[in-house]
């Protein structure tokens, strides 16, 4: 027990609320989003494939605690730890005889050399380049639908950003009494059609960018051109494409045709800043998240919304705290915090290659275990440019 107690302090990890969290302020943030529950009855479930009655494995509140000083807490949150990595690392091998629907064809340039092991993960996410398409990117250089694209960068006066929130549409997040800490970051990222109204003390108010997938963006259920949740804030939408497609033959072979709704949208909304991602640069992170895996294969389909965003933050943000990504003791087997459905995929996946992003995530987190495991923060850090750039990935 002393043993276990030892190595966590020697980890040196700080508090995420170390310096950005007052318990005492009691506000909420006011933000120009006028958010609104979706038009359909029923909850998004991008491609799981897996029973919705898929329960979890493990009791959470077995180890559930918050004095840090507590040396009964400090060993609750490590064995916990333990478990929720256990958990994943099967959900990564657990790759059998998958369709490869998306043609990928990629082996990691290098194996178990001395690089690997010591290079940061951050370089790797920070080296797949995620990006919006800007005008003068070819194909859209010379069509009418890339003047749709909005001029301004991503996001506006990036000097001035100092800390970014990703808030997770998990379950766990109900309960979690962490609005206030969250509006206090300068960037919020949310995803697909979260609400934030009704929810606020938990989730915050705040919403600066929202990553969509193309299927929110397709199917009329969302009403995306109309919606008030979708209005009023930098929107990122994303479709993958096949892995080695070129951006001409995206146009006519997406997952969903995401196209049609941008250009409505767009032409409704002219002064809106709603942006297309690179589908090149989504396949680029996916190689970024097999190459740290190494030798263990993980699924041949795109990156999480989750993922895709921490790409998008990361270049812009000197620090991203990631909420309720890592499993954390409040976790309760519902997919989002604003629907009661059951679904243990949602957290660990089954057709994302979710369960090696989360470790990925873990691997680049520098909060201590009590922020991760019990309040469900991980804090990332922007990596510094002189511990990258070896450029394992040949771009």
């Amino acid at each position: 027990m002393f043993l276990l107690c030892l190595d966590y302090f020697e980890r040196g990890k700080r508090s995420v609320f170390h310096v950005r969290w007052n318990p005492n302020e009691k506000y909420i943030v006011e933000s120009l989003e006028n958010p609104a529950v979706n038009s359909s009855k029923y909850s998004p479930h991008p491609r799981l494939k897996v029973s919705k009655t898929t329960k979890l494995s493990l009791n959470p509140k077995i180890y559930l605690c918050r004095d840090k000083y507590e040396l009964r807490c400090l060993n609750k949150t490590l064995a916990f730890r333990e478990r929720i990595i256990k958990t994943l690392e099967k959900a990564v091998i657990e790759v059998v005889n998958e369709t490869n629907y998306y043609n990928v064809d990629f082996k990691p340039v290098f194996g178990s050399s001395f690089e690997e092991q010591y290079y940061p993960s951050s370089c790797l996410v920070m080296e797949a380049d995620v990006r919006i398409l800007r005008r003068k990117d070819h194909p859209f250089n010379k069509l009418q639908f890339g003047k749709l694209f909005p001029k301004q960068k991503l996001f506006r006066r990036s000097k001035n950003i100092k800390a970014c929130a990703i808030v997770s549409s998990a379950g766990s997040m109900a309960g979690s009494k962490l609005g206030r800490f969250i509006d206090t970051h300068d960037i919020v990222m949310r995803f697909n059609h979260a609400p934030t109204r009704g929810y606020e003390t938990d989730v915050g108010s705040k919403t600066t960018i929202r990553v969509v997938n193309s299927q929110v963006v397709t199917k009329a259920e969302f009403d995306f051109a109309h919606a008030p949740i979708f209005q009023n804030v930098t929107i990122a939408a994303w479709d993958p494409g096949k892995y080695n497609a070129s951006l001409e033959d995206w146009l006519t072979t997406s997952d969903y045709d995401l196209f049609s709704n941008y250009e409505i949208y767009r032409r409704r909304y002219p002064k809106s800043r709603a942006f297309l991602v690179n589908a090149h640069s989504i396949w680029r992170l996916w190689q970024s998240l097999q190459t740290f895996s190494g030798d263990r294969p993980i699924r041949k389909n795109p990156p999480s919304s989750g993922f895709i965003g921490l790409a998008l933050l990361l270049p812009y943000c000197p620090v991203v705290h990631f909420i309720e990504y890592i499993p954390s003791t409040r976790l309760n087997g519902r997919c989002h915090y604003y629907s009661k459905e059951i679904n243990s995929a949602c957290t660990f996946g089954s057709w994302h290659p979710l369960a090696a992003e989360k470790l990925m995530a873990l691997d680049m987190n520098i909060a201590d275990d009590i922020s991760v495991f019990q309040y469900g923060i991980l804090r990332i850090k922007r990596p510094n440019k002189l511990l990258c750039g070896f450029n394992f990935l040949g771009y």
